[in-house]
């Protein structure tokens, strides 16, 4: 899955516990009719691929939705949803339009071909 927008803000890698777990979090705001604010965390090793963004860069995020249980004191189940980022890159500018497919008379048949050309193929 991917999400794309502009990028709202970069958090700091913070790290939790004695095993040294590293996370750091951004926000990109999609370019739709009602922009959603999306937070998406970076794990271990790919948090430092955030290191050559800056806010406001218009961004293509490859991402895993993770989900998980907690019970709580009560004994009651929780669950909790996070969106965890693997791939980032620049967005293309301008967008290119889809070139349609020709139409199939539109192409001339190859002229000039040896018979060595012709009987090149491999099987």
């Amino acid at each position: 899955m991917e999400v794309s927008g502009k990028i709202k803000k970069i958090d700091e890698t913070k790290t939790f516990g004695s095993n040294g777990f590293r996370k750091r979090e951004t926000v990109v705001t999609t370019d739709e009719q009602y922009p959603q604010m999306i937070m998406v965390e970076f794990i271990q090793d790919k948090c430092d691929l955030l290191n050559s963004f800056n806010v406001g860069d218009d961004v293509k995020i490859s991402i895993n939705i993770r989900g998980r249980e907690w019970i709580n004191p009560e004994g009651e189940a929780k669950y909790f949803n996070s969106i965890q980022g693997w791939r980032i890159e620049k967005a293309q500018a301008g967008g290119a339009e889809p070139v349609p497919p020709a139409e199939a008379g539109s192409f001339e048949p190859a002229t000039n071909v040896s018979e060595e050309e012709a009987d090149d193929l491999p099987f």
